[in-house]
């Protein structure tokens, strides 16, 4: 399996030759020439497999340079030797992600959630993460090489990608996260830890800032070069491969043959999540909608409704109750375009290079956005309001507590349930995360999980950085 980058004008790489680099040398993204086809036979014949197994069965299509049993024992290792935090094992094929069956709604039709915090930092980014972190030991023992990640967070991929990479032998961790814009729990997450490994820089600014300043960093070819730079963003393919997984398993789960279809509903910041989604049903898996929520941040709302992308500068995105979605350039927004352009690298880069000098391009007049059905996209938006109407509602009447972000995918799924059919909505993360939110809609603190009980009282470590590249790269080169 080769890949090429989004603006075509990178030489085409395996997957271990661009798992520790992140961007291409052209600045764009990565993705397989081809996605690999899954048909109705196959899909059937993984239904009893675990969560670790069908893994493999997955990733083994798009990772064809790791001998087989070599990846076969990494894929092991993260998926069924955790003990999540919540109590689960990841031992029996249902426990990493379990669907929570809300019940009927409107017209006879099934919603659930597709549980996906249930790993170390109690939120969906530690699925893809785990991962990430053992491919990243292996390949880079392998090479005998050690790895500087940089990184930036709006929340939650920060504490994930920490937990990831703490115990790893030749990786230090470089995370950029927006001073004050993050929940106390969140930051408690990340800035509590001691390891010599970890260095968290708190920048003066919102997360768009945090990102540009890794994208410029990474596109500085001599310095990353130097300094070993890699990334675990979800510009990194392992991170959205690694993602691609849980759509099957949610589809297996909540289907009985491959004959049906099912939606699925992605509370979204930077288009990663999501943009698994789309590469699942790319490859044959039978999705009937995806559908994007956003918060009041709502560019990517506006762009499926309008065909107009309109960045905001870094004084007009807003901060609210769904931090981790208060993204107002969604890095993998990049990958989807390509796809929805035929794979035109010229055209993507000339756009996104619209996006750097002007805010942002309008396809609402051009053939492509027409295209935007034939993908099943739909998208809608949530306010503090409906975050906090949907968080009792679903108290209420179900008894399950649901964090913010989750209640903005199910806020939007609602509007988008067809008569008769089924909704997934990814679960983001466990209510404590966002305590103060949970406070204000129920009038009750939410459930701490013993391990994370004082947290945010724990001695921190963080450093303050103004947004500046140039002092980023002095700070890298000092640490290493």
């Amino acid at each position: 399996m080769l890949y090429q980058s989004t603006r075509g004008n990178s030489p085409q790489a395996s997957f271990s030759e661009i798992l520790l680099g992140g961007l291409a040398s052209d600045g764009g993204l990565y993705l397989p020439i081809e996605y690999p086809q899954i048909t109705a036979v196959q899909l059937n014949s993984w239904r009893q497999l675990s969560y670790a197994d069908l893994a493999f069965e997955i990733i083994q299509l798009y990772c064809d340079d790791i001998p087989a049993n070599d990846l076969k024992g990494l894929i092991k290792k993260t998926y069924t030797s955790a003990v999540y935090c919540n109590g689960r094992s990841a031992d029996r094929a249902d426990d990493i992600t379990p669907i929570h069956w809300l019940g009927l709604e409107g017209e006879q039709s099934r919603l659930g959630l597709l549980s996906l915090s249930n790993g170390p930092t109690l939120a969906f980014k530690d699925m893809a993460m785990q991962l990430l972190g053992n491919l990243f030991e292996y390949t880079l023992a392998k090479a005998k090489q050690d790895l500087n990640i940089l990184g930036a967070t709006s929340g939650d991929t920060g504490s994930a990608a920490e937990y990831a990479m703490r115990s790893k032998k030749g990786i230090r961790v470089f995370m950029l996260s927006p001073r004050g814009k993050m929940s106390a729990f969140q930051s408690a997450q990340m800035y509590s830890l001691q390891d010599a490994n970890i260095f968290n820089l708190a920048v003066e600014g919102v997360f768009d800032d945090c990102q540009d300043m890794v994208k410029a960093v990474s596109n500085d070819l001599s310095f990353k070069a130097a300094n070993r730079i890699g990334t675990v963003n979800s510009i990194n393919w392992g991170r959205v491969m690694a993602q691609v997984i849980y759509y099957f398993k949610g589809y297996l789960l909540a289907t009985q043959s491959s004959s049906e279809k099912i939606s699925f509903t992605v509370p979204s910041g930077n288009f990663g999540n999501i943009c698994a989604g789309h590469i699942a049903r790319m490859m044959g898996l039978p999705i009937d909608q995806l559908v994007l929520a956003t918060n009041e941040n709502d560019v990517l709302d506006e762009f499926f409704k309008s065909g107009i992308y309109r960045t905001r500068k870094s004084s007009e995105t807003l901060h609210t109750s769904s931090p981790s979605m208060d993204i107002s350039k969604a890095s993998n927004f990049e990958r989807f375009i390509f796809d929805l352009l035929g794979k035109d690298g010229k055209r993507t880069a000339a756009l996104f290079k619209q996006v750097e000098t002007e805010g942002g391009f309008d396809l609402s007049k051009d053939p492509a956005f027409q295209r935007i059905s034939e993908f099943g996209f739909r998208s809608g938006s949530s306010s503090h309001q409906n975050r906090l109407e949907t968080i009792r509602d679903i108290d209420r009447r179900y008894g399950v507590m649901i964090d913010t972000h989750t209640a903005d995918g199910v806020k939007v799924a609602r509007e988008f349930l067809k008569p008769h059919s089924t909704m997934l909505v990814l679960e983001t993360a466990l209510p404590i995360k966002f305590g103060a939110t949970i406070q204000e809609a129920l009038g009750r603190p939410a459930d701490c999980p013993t391990a994370f009980e004082g947290i945010e009282r724990l001695p921190q470590r963080v450093v303050n950085m103004p947004v500046d590249v140039k002092k980023i790269q002095d700070f890298i080169e000092e640490h290493i």
